[in-house]
C-alpha cells in the first residue's frame, strides 16, 4: 500500500488496479484492462499507464482507513464522485486526455466494483464482519487449511526487467502525440483537414477557408483555386474604437498578424493569431450527434484599457450538389429562402424544392455569447448588400465602414449567412462567441437543433464527443495520430492539384503509349497532346 501512496503521489491520488479506462469501442463502451504499479506487479510496461480506479482506496480502507479517507476526499475534489458514488476510473494518460485537461474521468460504474467496496468499507467501520461471515461457511472452512502454508524463506531473486525499471518513472511523462501544427498561412499549395461525422463533412484550410457539405449536398459555395483560396466560412473582427479589422484566421481580410499558428487535430482544429495586445483564437470542429458545426472565436484583451469588437460571420450558401452549383452558380442561387427568427437570434435558410422527388434541406446559422455582449444581434442574408457593388469578402462593405447590417430576409437573388455580434472585453479578459451552423431534413426537426445548441455548455458537449469519437476511430482503424496526420496531407493533395506530384512528361508518354493508343478509342489525342507541349513550355 505505501508503494501504491508513493507512486501516485506524482498524480495527487493513488490506487491502481484492473478497471475500465479511457478508451472506447465502435458502441462507445469502455474497454477494460489490468493496471498496476511498476515494481509490484509482473507485467511488463505497468508505468506507460496511468488509471486511477477509486475502488482500489475501498479496499485499501481494511489496511489504512485515514489514508483511504484523505484519499477518497483527494478523489471528491477531482471530479470523480457522480451521483451513484465514484465514478469506474480516472485516467491520467496523457495520450487518452483531451488537450487542455489532465485526466479523463470514466463516467460508469461497474457493480462489481461498487459491490467490492461496500464489503471493504463494511469490514473497515464493522470490524471484518464480512470476512467472520465468509470464514463461517462450511464450504470455506473445508479449505482453510490451505491459509496455514508458510511462505518459502529460501526463494530465487528475479530481477525486473530493465524496461520494467525504465517504464516505472513513466507515469505523467509521456506526452501525448500533438497534431499538425502549421506557423503561417503561406505556401506552395493549402495545407488542408477533412472532419466528419459521416454526414456533415468540414474541409478547412490553414489560412481559414474550406467548405461544408451535407450528405450530397453542399453547404457552402467553394472553388479550388491554390493561388487565392479564399472560398469558405469566414469571421471578421472589427474594432470598434480604431476601425481596424481582421479575420479570425488569415483569409479573408488578408490583413498580416504579428503571430499566426494553426493545429490540425483528429478532433477539432485551433487557429490563433496576435495583433498587438489581442489574440484571436478559434476552435472550428464537427458534432459527431449531430448534423452541425461550430466556430468559437475567442478574444483575449491584453492590454490596459475595455475595447468593444463586432464579430461578423459570413458564408456564401448552396444547398445544392456541388456539380450543379458549379455548373449554373447564378441559376442554383435562386431557389434560396431565408428568415430571421428573433426570439430565436437564428437565421434559417431552405431551398425550395423543384419536384416532389427532390429532397427537402433546412439550414440555420446561430450566435452564443460567452461574456458581455452589447446592443441586439444583426444580421444578413442578401450578399450584394453585405459586400456592396463590385466588391469581394476582402473588402466588404459592411464590415470595412461599420455599418450596421440590413437585416434583409426573404428570396434573395445571392443568399448568404451573415451575423454580427457586439461585445466588449475588458482588460485581460476573454469573450467567446460561438457560431454554430446545422442542417436537418425538416423546419421542426431544425428548430429542435437550434434549441439544444443555444447554450454555452453545447460547445463543451460537442468538443467532448468529437474528441471521444476522433480517439474511437484511431483505435477502430488501428492507426494512430502521426499516421492519420499523413493521410490528412495525401488529401491535401486530392483536394488542390499539384504540379509537385505530377510525373515527368517522358513517363506519362511511355505509360499512355503515345498518341496513337487514343485512335483506337475513336480519340484523336489533339488537344492532350496540345496541353502536354504548354506544360514542357511552362
Amino acid at each position: 500500500m505505501q508503494r501504491q501512496i508513493a507512486y501516485g503521489a506524482k498524480l495527487g491520488v493513488w490506487g491502481i488496479s484492473e478497471s475500465a479506462y479511457n478508451v472506447r469501442d465502435l458502441e462507445f463502451t469502455y474497454q477494460y484492462s489490468n493496471f498496476g504499479v511498476p515494481g509490484l506487479g509482473l507485467k511488463r510496461g505497468l508505468g506507460e499507464n496511468a488509471v486511477i480506479a477509486p475502488y482500489a482506496t475501498a479496499l485499501a480502507a481494511m489496511v489504512d482507513p485515514r489514508a483511504a479517507v484523505a484519499n477518497f476526499e483527494q478523489l471528491t475534489r477531482v471530479g470523480a464522485r457522480g451521483r451513484y458514488g465514484f465514478y469506474e476510473a480516472l485516467d491520467y494518460t496523457p495520450v487518452r486526455v483531451q488537450e487542455g485537461k489532465s485526466v479523463a474521468i470514466v463516467q460508469a460504474f461497474m457493480a462489481h466494483h461498487q459491490g467490492m467496496s461496500i464489503v471493504a468499507i463494511a469490514n473497515a467501520l464493522l470490524d471484518g464482519v464480512m470476512r467472520t461471515r465468509f470464514h463461517a461457511e462450511p464450504m470455506i472452512q473445508a479449505t482453510e487449511l490451505l491459509l496455514q502454508e508458510r511462505t518459502p524463506r529460501d526463494v530465487a531473486l528475479s530481477r525486473p526487467w530493465a524496461a520494467e525499471v525504465k517504464s516505472a518513472v513513466k507515469v505523467g511523462e509521456i506526452e501525448a502525440p500533438g497534431g499538425r501544427r502549421l506557423i503561417g498561412a503561406h505556401g506552395p499549395t493549402p495545407e488542408t483537414h477533412l472532419y466528419s461525422n459521416g454526414r456533415y463533412t468540414l474541409m478547412l484550410t490553414a489560412a481559414g477557408s474550406g467548405y461544408s457539405r451535407w450528405r450530397d449536398l453542399a453547404v457552402t459555395r467553394w472553388r479550388e483555386d491554390t493561388t487565392c483560396d479564399d472560398w469558405g466560412s469566414y469571421i471578421f473582427v472589427r474594432d470598434v474604437r480604431s476601425g481596424a479589422i481582421w479575420s479570425a484566421g488569415f483569409q479573408p481580410s488578408g490583413a498580416e498578424p504579428d503571430d499566426y499558428e494553426v493545429v490540425f487535430n483528429e478532433d477539432r482544429a485551433a487557429i490563433t493569431r496576435r495583433d498587438g495586445s489581442l489574440t484571436t483564437s478559434t476552435e472550428i470542429l464537427v458534432s459527431p450527434e449531430d448534423d452541425a458545426e461550430v466556430r468559437r472565436v475567442s478574444i483575449t484583451n491584453s492590454g490596459s484599457w475595455s475595447r468593444e469588437f463586432e464579430v461578423t460571420s459570413y458564408a456564401e450558401l448552396v444547398l445544392a450538389p456541388q456539380a450543379a452549383d458549379v455548373a449554373h452558380p447564378a441559376f442554383s442561387k435562386l431557389f434560396v429562402e431565408t428568415e430571421y427568427l428573433a426570439k430565436l437570434g437564428a437565421l434559417l435558410a431552405t431551398r425550395r424544392r423543384r419536384g416532389p422527388s427532390e429532397p427537402e434541406v433546412w439550414a440555420a446559422h446561430l450566435t452564443v455569447v460567452d461574456g458581455e455582449a452589447v446592443g441586439k444581434p444583426q444580421y444578413e442574408t442578401d450578399r450584394a448588400r453585405f459586400l456592396g457593388r463590385g466588391s469581394s469578402a476582402r473588402r466588404a462593405a459592411s464590415v470595412l465602414d461599420g455599418r450596421p447590417l440590413s437585416n434583409t430576409v426573404g428570396i434573395v437573388l445571392d443568399p448568404v449567412f451573415a451575423l454580427r455580434r457586439r461585445v466588449r472585453v475588458e482588460p485581460g479578459a476573454i469573450v467567446r462567441v460561438d457560431f454554430w451552423t446545422v442542417l436537418a431534413s425538416s423546419r421542426a426537426e431544425l428548430l429542435d437543433l437550434i434549441d439544444k445548441h443555444r447554450d454555452t455548455i453545447a460547445f463543451e458537449r460537442a468538443a467532448t464527443l468529437s474528441w471521444t469519437q476522433a480517439q474511437v476511430q484511431l483505435r477502430h482503424l488501428g492507426i494512430d495520430q502521426a499516421e492519420a496526420a499523413l493521410f490528412q496531407r495525401i488529401a491535401g493533395h486530392v483536394l488542390y492539384a499539384s504540379p509537385k506530384l505530377r510525373p515527368p512528361s517522358q513517363s506519362i508518354q511511355r505509360g499512355g503509349g503515345g498518341q496513337q493508343g487514343l485512335w483506337s478509342l475513336g480519340i484523336s489525342g489533339d488537344l492532350p497532346l496540345v496541353l502536354l507541349r504548354i506544360a514542357d513550355a511552362e
